[in-house]
């Protein structure tokens, strides 16, 4: 599948099939997000692997769907050592191109995703032992989708949310 297929077909996919993720695969997923760039090649990004029921558990919080998937990643940052410009943190736009490049690659490996940004951070940073200087910023269920999410079909045509040189 092409990028723009993939981008095309991504979805939040909220029901998983209990199947185990390959190590191997979830090896190349971690990759992607570990050649995503950051702001000054800070590299704040850490990346959390959970596959033990209880701290699934804690980390889903009211979202028992999260549980059907064997594995949630957590992205965790350095808000220390990442890059800073103008009193502006640039951590959770480096999380978010990680992330990005973690999900579109599950996608291209059959697996679905649901990025989670809305989530307990206290629970989160208590159930993965987060060390101080660094913040737990997005979540994800990993697993093989139960089924197959519709098209996206509520997206503004591009002569909406384009402007050229500048809004007039």
């Amino acid at each position: 599948m092409n990028l723009m297929d993939l981008i095309r077909t991504r979805r939040s996919v909220r029901k998983y099939k209990p199947d185990p993720v390959d190590e191997a695969v979830l090896n190349d997923l971690l990759e992607a997000a570990r050649l995503a760039p950051s702001w000054g090649n800070t590299q704040p990004c850490r990346f959390v692997v959970v596959t033990d029921t209880a701290a699934r558990k804690a980390l889903a919080g009211d979202r028992a769907w999260m549980l059907d998937a064997p594995v949630i990643v957590a992205v965790c940052c350095d808000t220390v050592d990442c890059g800073h410009k103008d009193d502006l943190q640039y951590y959770m736009l480096d999380a978010g191109i990680a992330m990005e490049h973690l999900v579109l690659a599950a996608r291209e490996k059959g697996l679905g995703t649901c990025w989670i940004g809305w989530f307990d951070e206290a629970v989160a940073n208590r159930t993965l032992n987060v060390p101080e200087g660094f913040r737990c910023v997005a979540l994800t269920p990993l697993g093989v989708p139960a089924e197959e999410p519709g098209p996206v079909t509520n997206r503004r045509p591009l002569d909406e949310i384009v402007v050229r040189e500048k809004f007039d």
